[in-house]
């Protein structure tokens, strides 16, 4: 029988081409293979990590402003792979799907886990069904999807596939009620993430399915959460360089090691002096379509500028107008279960939203689109 020494790997998967450790070091120069541009910075990231680099260039995703770029050092990326593969049991021989985009904090530290934990690394470019990428008989433990991905991979019929695994991350971007309720029917644990690139990733989890989801996250162990005088969150640890991070992120802290996300701070609207918090009517928007059997359609809210109000809360849906029954059903939905200063006055519909390229909504590029047709409340 193999020790487990044996089993550990000494390669990767890129595309579903093999690439020895020993050959990535000496990358370029070793390689025997004609690469895309995406691959070329996957393997530069990874002949600087197995060749002991001390500091990691990020940049943020963009998804709240411009993309700003952050230092990171090797013990904070380390810190963050050991606290996720302690949680999860990673381990020697386990093995790794990695499907985000690996420029960004989310991919990159799937890959620095892996080789940090020794698993068997699958690496392919970020689509919509990543596993449409990898042979059928391919099984994995472990892996991370934004909610995009999470949806096709669903809807491809790889539930089965999934269940085989140790655990699944999701995040990036909202998980809306149509998905939440897709998740509910997998085994597999299933773990919305919170974190940023400052953190080095995810410094929270937040459990979505099994016999009692999760309504608030739990704070990973050695990571110090906390409130500043605005109610937004703060976090310092060792993947912080225990420097104190200063989030947007308003909260209700339940205790040292657990709170509830209430939205940014950047997207609460002030309509006629009472303040709006712009995900809490998403997520009402969203079940609304669901029960109109609009599941997965994208929306977002916003503050528009108002006269009377300073601003109106206004919705975004993304795709082509709602026939006007629809319409009409919707709004009605709305008045029942929002407040007279929390329900959209209009429903503004844009072709196609703007994402930021590591595939999360970029709501201040999709603002200036123009609306091609609206739907106003009297």
């Amino acid at each position: 029988m193999a020790s487990t020494s044996d089993l550990l790997p000494d390669s990767l998967l890129l595309n579903g081409r093999e690439f020895h450790y020993a050959d990535i070091q000496q990358y370029p120069a070793t390689t025997r293979f004609e690469l895309n541009g995406y691959e070329a910075k996957v393997l530069d990231f990874c002949r600087q990590w197995l060749n002991g680099t001390q500091d990691v260039a990020l940049h943020t995703s963009g998804s709240t402003g411009q993309p700003q770029p952050v230092l990171m050092k090797r013990h904070q990326l380390e810190a963050s792979a050991r606290r996720t593969g302690d949680y999860f049991d990673l381990g020697p021989a386990d093995r790794m799907l990695v499907c985000l985009n690996c420029e960004f904090v989310g991919g990159m530290m799937m890959l620095v886990r892996g080789f940090e934990r020794r698993m068997h690394l699958t690496i392919v470019e970020p689509q919509a069904d990543p596993l449409a990428l990898v042979p059928a008989e391919a099984q994995f433990d472990f892996t991370s999807f934004v909610p995009l991905q999470l949806r096709a991979v669903l809807a491809a019929g790889h539930a089965p596939r999934l269940n085989q695994m140790k655990a699944i991350l999701v995040g990036g971007a909202a998980v809306d009620a149509s998905l939440a309720k897709e998740i509910r029917k997998l085994t597999v644990p299933v773990y919305l993430t919170y974190g940023m690139t400052e953190t080095a990733s995810h410094i929270a989890l937040r459990r979505l399915n099994g016999a009692a989801p999760a309504t608030a996250y739990r704070v990973l162990p050695g990571i110090h959460a906390a409130q500043d005088a605005r109610g937004c969150l703060t976090v310092r640890a060792d993947v912080t360089d225990d420097q104190l991070i200063t989030t947007n992120d308003r909260i209700k802290l339940l205790d040292a090691h657990s709170f509830e996300w209430l939205g940014r701070v950047d997207f609460v609207i002030n309509s006629g002096g009472v303040k709006v918090q712009a995900e809490k009517v998403e997520q009402v928007l969203e079940v609304a379509l669901a029960e109109l059997d609009l599941p997965g359609r994208r929306v977002f809210i916003a503050g528009r500028p108002d006269e009377r109000l300073g601003e109106q809360v206004t919705a975004y849906l993304e795709g082509e107008p709602l026939p006007d029954a629809q319409q009409q059903q919707l709004m009605t939905l709305l008045r029942k279960r929002l407040g007279k200063y929390e329900r959209p006055r209009e429903l503004v519909y844009i072709p196609q939203f703007q994402t930021t390229a590591s595939g999360k909504l970029n709501r201040l590029a999709t603002l200036q689109g123009l609306p091609i047709a609206t739907e106003t409340e009297e």
